[in-house]
């Protein structure tokens, strides 16, 4: 079944894929009441999704990866060859590290619980849009916490500067925290109380001087290496 919903034009475009039809609904008007953003068609299925993806040109595709037939993963896989610049949020109800990785892998740039707050969910979106990497908090400690830190923070500065690697300010670590517990520019422009522009600063330096091409990459090596 597909159901496209024609309204007034907006910033943000978005295609549902979800096989659940009141998540649907739900979905629709909990996104369709913030003034920046449209849910452009929906659709139960990947087969019939992909070709809608096609028609609108979405700057959003809101992935449930459980689908029948075509799961999610692979239809993330076909939406990125339609269009690379289309951003893939997955949806899921599961947080399984393996199924977070696979999402990611696939090219998603975001990975969400189902039962995730709709205005953080719009919130998502627009990070998204503009080029942010965003995991649920659960599931980024669960996928974080795989892998081994070092046993101190100290011997992992001192080592940075002896290699000649810039190293990050007290305020670039207290971002990169926040960073590791998955939170948007918006949710750390809040706690730092500082304005969005300079917390999207604030990453986009932490990026550069990790040698990190995204925000999963940077908390990933945050937790890998000890700085957290």
């Amino acid at each position: 079944m597909v159901t496209a919903v024609e309204i007034e034009k907006k910033t943000i475009s978005v295609i549902i894929i979800e096989d659940f039809k009141l998540t649907r609904v739900g979905l629709r008007c909990a996104l369709n009441s913030n003034p920046d953003i449209e849910v452009v068609a929906e659709s139960d299925n990947a087969v019939d999704g992909l070709e809608l993806i096609k028609r609108y040109n979405p700057n959003i595709v809101l992935m449930d990866l459980g689908l029948a037939g075509m799961n999610g993963i692979e239809a993330t896989l076909k939406v990125k060859e339609i269009n690379k610049d289309i951003k893939v949020i997955a949806l899921t109800s599961h947080d399984r590290e393996e199924e977070v990785i696979a999402a990611l892998s696939s090219g998603a740039m975001a990975y969400c619980l189902k039962d995730i707050d709709p205005s953080k969910l719009a919130d998502v979106i627009r990070d998204v849009v503009e080029g942010v990497c965003w995991l649920d908090p659960l599931v980024a400690r669960k996928v974080l916490d795989a892998f081994p830190k070092q046993e101190t923070i100290g011997i992992l500065k001192d080592k940075s500067s002896e290699e000649g690697r810039v190293p990050l300010t007290e305020r670039e670590y207290e971002v990169l925290k926040h960073l590791v517990d998955g939170k948007s520019n918006t949710e750390i422009a809040k706690e730092l109380i500082v304005s969005v522009h300079t917390a999207k600063a604030h990453v986009c330096s932490i990026l550069q001087k990790m040698c990190v091409n995204d925000r999963v990459q940077a908390a990933v090596k945050a937790v890998k290496e000890g700085l957290v």
